[in-house]
């Protein structure tokens, strides 16, 4: 039976934006559950346009790169996103589009379209295991997931790049998250000043060791709000030898975008 979340909006909001605002001097009585949330909200900036540069690097040493644009939207209730990616170049990806829309109480939806078949394809909730257009990060590492979809454990603090960090064990709820996501648990490396990650660990089914993603260039893109967007994420596949280097060129936050930008028809628009 696949996990159902039934959210009172309204309740879980103000929960969450006092555990946002909590003070310095409480930071370290936070438990993992608070410092997951703190992580999610983290990144959840109201409008955002980046343009990116993605490095995929298989085991040879030989490179592939993807240029994309990117626009990003939090939606009314400040908790979900709306998120659209739309691949430039290559020639051989050029037009791909990907589209994510959040639901607090639900499934996210998502979106490819694949401009060789001119077609769009709804992706479910199992396709979140699978790769991202051949890179290393996953469908389902795009937008971070529910922290209600599992149990988190504060394990310890660490040092990490001359930052103290919280180091976060997460354990999916059920198994139904667990072969949706094709981790058995991940460890999260969490900073104690921004509660933006470093570092974050994946476990397969079979709890290897599956990929590691290193995280840097915090960047502070929305002071009002404390809103941080990461410039460099590089994900290693321990399994493959293979990784992705993903860094924004460019990003842009508070600029007008529309919601009717974020349709299947505008990632079918090449």
């Amino acid at each position: 039976m696949r996990i159902s979340i039934k959210t009172d909006v309204k309740a879980l909001t103000g929960a969450l934006l006092l555990a946002l605002t909590l003070p310095a001097t409480a930071a370290e009585a936070l438990s993992a559950q608070q410092i997951m949330e703190k992580n999610f909200f983290v990144t959840k900036v109201r409008t955002l346009k980046t343009d990116s540069t993605m490095i995929l690097i298989n085991d040879r040493g030989q490179t592939r790169e993807r240029k994309s644009a990117t626009l990003a939207k939090l939606q009314a209730n400040g908790i979900d996103s709306k998120l659209l990616v739309k691949f430039l170049s290559p020639a051989d990806i050029k037009g791909t589009g990907f589209l994510q829309v959040e639901h607090s109480g639900a499934d996210d939806d998502q979106w490819i379209y694949l401009p060789a078949l001119k077609k769009t394809r709804r992706l479910v909730a199992n396709n979140k295991k699978d790769s991202f257009v051949g890179s290393d990060f996953s469908y389902g590492d795009i937008l971070l997931p529910k922290v209600e979809f599992y149990k988190h454990a504060l394990l310890r603090t660490e040092a990490l790049d001359g930052q103290d960090n919280y180091v976060i064990e997460s354990v999916p709820r059920d198994d139904n998250v667990k072969r949706d996501s094709g981790y058995s648990k991940k460890f999260t490396w969490v900073r104690k000043d921004n509660f933006l990650e470093t570092k974050v660990e994946y476990y397969d089914v079979n709890e290897r060791l599956l990929k590691t993603q290193t995280i840097s260039g915090h960047k502070l893109v929305e002071p009002e709000t404390q809103r941080w967007i990461a410039m460099r994420r590089e994900m290693v596949n321990h399994q493959t030898k293979h990784k992705t280097i993903f860094t924004f060129d460019r990003i842009e936050s508070g600029v007008p975008v529309a919601d009717d930008a974020f349709t299947t028809r505008s990632i079918e628009r090449e």
